[in-house]
Formats: structure tokens, sequence, C-alpha cells
């Protein structure tokens, strides 16, 4: 029987993950939460192991595959529309290697079907809640949220989180073609038009734990994506209002 909510996991050689991070999901008895992998040509067999996991879980496990490193936005962008494709109602982003607490999943769904549009496990809601990361990177993503948080104009305290819950009717409003970055700044840009929308943003405490297997595939390249994409955000916010209309569903 298909779940009403459907967890996307972009995927790049987590063939150390994969396995145990869908199976904790599925594992989950409160809310039943089917999974979908959007698989970028990962040449160390993510896919393969997706593959079986479908085998014991024909309804439940989903997979896309693409060809070579497209980007986390697009990945994520192809995970919504298949989503919304399949009817479910609501769409949870995810990362493969565990930072992101499968238990979780239950509170954001809840806030959802409650009275949130788009909910966000947040690093820091509650002060700075995240384990094994190296300082200065704590320090870079704390304060990349807060001057996200000041040109924007938006209330949310991790405004650059991965970990979100959207109901189909947020993504159904987007112009999901026009979103524009691929990195780290995509996730400030979902949320911004969500923001700008009207959209109702809650805030769910979590606490992000690095990887302990696999590789980061975060660089300092994609933080500038960031810093000098929310200027844009912001002005586009002011010239150009269109962008930030509703579609009609």
């Amino acid at each position: 029987m298909k779940s009403d909510s459907i967890v996307i996991i972009p995927t790049y050689n987590e063939k150390e993950n994969i396995r145990a991070i869908t199976e904790a999901v599925l594992e989950i008895a409160e809310h039943q939460f089917d999974v979908l992998v959007i698989d970028d040509g990962s040449p160390d067999g993510t896919a393969a192991i997706v593959r079986e996991l479908i085998g014991a879980h024909p309804e439940r496990v989903h997979l896309v595959e693409r060809t070579g490193k497209l980007g986390l936005g697009t990945a994520y962008i192809a995970g919504f529309k298949w989503a919304l494709e399949h009817g479910y109602d609501y769409i949870i982003e995810m990362d493969a290697d565990f930072s992101h607490p499968p238990r979780k999943l239950i509170e954001l769904q809840q806030a959802c079907a409650t009275n949130a549009d788009v909910a966000v496990g947040s690093r820091y809601l509650t002060g700075v809640n995240v384990v094994n990361w190296p300082m200065g990177r704590v320090l870079m993503s704390y304060y990349a949220s807060a001057y996200v948080r000041l040109i924007t104009g938006m209330k949310v305290r991790d405004t650059t989180a991965g970990f979100v819950c959207y109901r189909r009717e947020v993504l159904e409003a987007m112009n999901l073609d026009g979103i524009e970055f691929k990195g780290y700044a995509f996730q400030i840009e979902m949320k911004f038009t969500a923001y700008r929308m009207g959209f109702h943003i809650v805030e769910v405490p979590i606490v992000f734990v690095n990887r302990v297997l696999g590789t980061s595939k975060m660089s300092t390249s994609i933080f500038g994506e960031a810093v000098f994409g929310v200027i844009k955000l912001r002005l586009e916010s002011w010239f150009n209002k269109k962008r930030f209309q509703r579609r009609a569903q």
C-alpha cells in the first residue's frame, strides 16, 4: 500500500550508507514513509544496492538514475516532480549519510499534517546542535544562516538546512523549473520562495551528526554560490514579483 509521504534521498557514491538509511526509514512504525533515491551515476554501485532494495520492497522503494553529477538542486527538483506525479502529499528531503535522524521524519510530517506548509529540521533553533563538525565549518554554517536571515528577512533559524518536509501544495504552487541554484544555495532559494509566496514555515529541532561513512560533497565554492545567490534572490523579490506568485493549481 502506497504511503502519503515520500523521502527523497539524492546520492553520489553512497554505497556505505544507502542500504542502512533506506531500511531505517522503512522501519519507522508510527508513520509509513516510502523512499525515492535520485542517483547521479554513482560509479561505486549505489544504484545496484537500491535495485536490490526495490526487489525486497517493490511498492515502497523507488529509483531515478541520472547520468553524471548534475547537482543537488536538480536532483531534488527531479524528485519533487516524480513525487507529485505519483500522488504523494508530503515530500521530504533527506541526506543519505545519517546526518539527519530518521526518527525526526515523524515530527516533520506531523508538523505539515497539522499547521505547517513547510517543516524544517533545524540545527539552530535551540542553540547549535551539531556533532563532530570542525569548529570552522560550524561557524561558517551558523553565520551563513544568520546572513541569510539578515538579507532576506526570513525568520527561519536554519536557512541552509537540507532536512525539509513540503506539503504537495507548496511544490505545486512553485515554478520548479525556475529554481536557479544547484548547490548550497538551492536550500535557501526553496525556503525563500515558499516564504515569499506566503506559505507557513516552522522549524523542528534536530541534532545534526556529521557523517561517519563516505565522503562529504561540500566545498567552499558552494558557500560562495550562497553568499551571492542570497543577494540576487532579495533583488528579485523587489523587482520581479511574478517570480514569487503562486501558480494556479
